[in-house]
């Protein structure tokens, strides 16, 4: 028996995995672009168009968390319904729901539950337990042939804490390839974005380097995984939207990887484009071999004008500022009053958060003493198309709407603040949108402290699948309607 097992890298963090004559795709996004559709959607980089009546057919999906570049309907739409599909015990109950409409059928498991599909098993490990909350409910695969190799896919998240104690106790071997995931999403300097702290002298993104970057995802990651011979690259793999730039920095994985390979010998590092696969040997003195399938075609006409608009955007940024990611709603009043209706709660939500606590306990800023008002939201483009501004009172809980004025002021006046598109806000309430689409295309923050401080982290938890499934589900009939599925189709 064949017991190695082929990795195709079909985009992003999608991979077909093959062995023992069974198959299983992870994470499947197989259209040219994935998230919710309009001004939202990213495109999958390096672009390219997978042929799915030519690509092996799966024998089952691996679905390892909700976020919208893992879970895309639309592509599983492209597959055939009978083949199941597995996640963790923590996956949100829309996202499961939404895919039995769709007529397949979903399997939760946890670690102690492996899938045997013939000589091929596959283990989902939770995530190690120092992961950041918006990807604690992240399972890592783990991949096994038989009397032969296994790789281990280190999604999104710190790496398991029970998969390193099986390996510890030698349940589990050591992998033969681990998959890193590089979630660096660094934009050029020069480029606004939540993640780019507004206040002087904050460094923005140029102390943020490739160096840093293969640090975290090889030394830090892999540090408890001594013993691994491979590392395969993947992640950073959509243009945001609306993006004036290009991909992100730090997305060339086959570059990371040469320097990569350049600067240490504790493992060879692959940096797959799609449509390469990774044939991991049996034998533990043969090497990796790479070749390419002919159902990803890239897309080269479209790469290169990215690669042109990167390069010029990197020579000269110029003054850029954002769009909106929605329309204008066409009836303000009624959207008013739905954000009006939204301030208390997110009033009451920001106190509990990280950000709420560091603004209660801080005293003094810019101007001296500070009073009640310990943070701002400022929404742009409002129904008439005004700024309005609502600061945060602590001794309520709540917003208030206050008399807007310009960035500059608000900023001496404020510790922390945050600039949304009123439509953005509008839609995220409405579940047209998720917090990850607007933070990662139309917002831009302010704030005292460490990064994980900012207003954008305390939006992840407020707003995210996990504390808002209403608005997830929501949203998901919006993705679902692209395909004609309804919310009571089954």
């Amino acid at each position: 028996m064949d017991t190695r097992l082929d990795l195709t890298f079909l985009g992003h963090q999608t991979w077909l995995v093959q062995g023992a004559g069974r198959s299983i795709l992870i994470d499947p996004v197989l259209k040219p672009a994935f998230g919710l559709s309009g001004r939202a959607e990213c495109r999958v980089w390096p672009p390219r168009e997978v042929d799915t009546a030519a690509m092996p057919a799966p024998d089952a999906v691996i679905l390892t968390h909700e976020h919208l570049d893992h879970f895309h309907l639309p592509s599983l739409d492209l597959l055939d319904r009978s083949t199941p599909v597995f996640s963790g015990p923590m996956l949100p109950a829309p996202v499961s729901e939404a895919i039995e409409r769709l007529g397949f059928s979903v399997h939760r498991l946890d670690h102690t539950q492996p899938i045997e599909l013939g000589d091929l098993r596959v283990t989902l490990y939770p995530a190690g337990a120092k992961t950041l909350f918006w990807e604690d409910r992240v399972v890592q695969p783990c991949i096994r042939v038989q009397d032969g190799p296994s790789v281990f896919v280190a999604v999104d998240a710190d790496v398991s804490d029970l998969y390193l104690q099986a390996v510890q106790e030698g349940t589990a071997p050591v992998p033969r390839m681990a998959v890193v995931s590089n979630n660096s999403q660094i934009v050029p300097n020069g480029m606004p974005a939540s993640s780019v702290n507004l206040l002087p002298g904050v460094a923005g993104t140029r102390h943020k380097t490739g160096l840093s970057v293969l640090n975290q995802l090889l030394l830090e990651v892999l540090e408890p995984l001594d013993g691994v011979r491979d590392v395969a690259l993947c992640g950073n793999g959509f243009l945001p939207p609306a993006s004036p730039h290009g991909p992100f920095l730090y997305s060339d994985h086959p570059a990371m990887a040469d320097a990569a390979n350049s600067l240490q010998g504790l493992f060879h590092v692959h940096g797959p484009r799609p449509g390469d696969r990774l044939s991991v040997p049996a034998s533990t003195d043969a090497r990796v071999t790479v070749r390419t399938v002919a159902w990803v075609r890239p897309d080269d006409t479209f790469e290169a004008q990215a690669l042109v608009q990167h390069a010029a955007f990197l020579a000269d940024p110029g003054p850029v500022e954002l769009s909106p990611l929605s329309d204008r709603p066409a009836d303000g009043d009624a959207a008013m009053e739905t954000v009006l209706a939204e301030l208390p709660r997110l009033g009451r939500e920001l106190l509990a958060t990280g950000t709420g606590m560091l603004a209660c306990s801080v005293h003094e800023y810019l101007s001296g003493p500070l009073g009640a008002h310990r943070a701002v939201l400022r929404l742009k483009d409002g129904p008439c198309g005004e700024l309005l501004q609502f600061a945060w009172d602590v001794t309520t809980a709540s917003f208030v709407q206050v008399k807007a004025t310009g960035r500059e002021e608000a900023m001496a006046v404020y510790p922390f603040g945050a600039e949304v598109f009123f439509q953005d806000f509008v839609a995220l309430l409405q579940g047209r949108l998720q917090v990850w689409d607007v933070a990662g295309g139309a917002m831009e923050c302010w704030g005292v402290g460490a990064p994980l401080d900012s207003l954008v982290y305390a939006f992840f938890g407020i707003y995210g699948e996990h504390q808002r499934p209403d608005l997830a589900a929501q949203s998901y009939a919006h993705m679902a309607s692209s395909i004609g599925v309804t919310a009571g189709s089954s």
